[in-house]
């Protein structure tokens, strides 16, 4: 039986372009409508987002910021 990979903590932002994000929002969503494994890599590592990963939009504001986020989460 292989050994289980002990992953590092982790917690990094990762600016895109507007066409580079267009282009991983469109890849994400024919993963979303297929029901098939979103594979994405961020900051040299890859991730692989399960089909059955919960999806949520957040939108956050302050005084001075308005933010919206698009969170995948799953169960390791």
């Amino acid at each position: 039986m292989a050994a289980k990979i002990k992953k590092r903590k982790r917690d990094i932002e990762k600016n895109y372009t507007a066409k580079q994000l267009a282009m991983k929002l469109r890849r994400l969503a024919d993963c979303i409508e297929k029901g098939s494994r979103f594979q994405i890599q961020i900051a040299g590592e890859r991730i692989a987002v399960p089909p059955d990963a919960i999806i949520n939009i957040e939108h956050e504001r302050s005084a001075s910021m308005e933010e919206v986020e698009f969170q995948i989460k799953w169960k390791r």
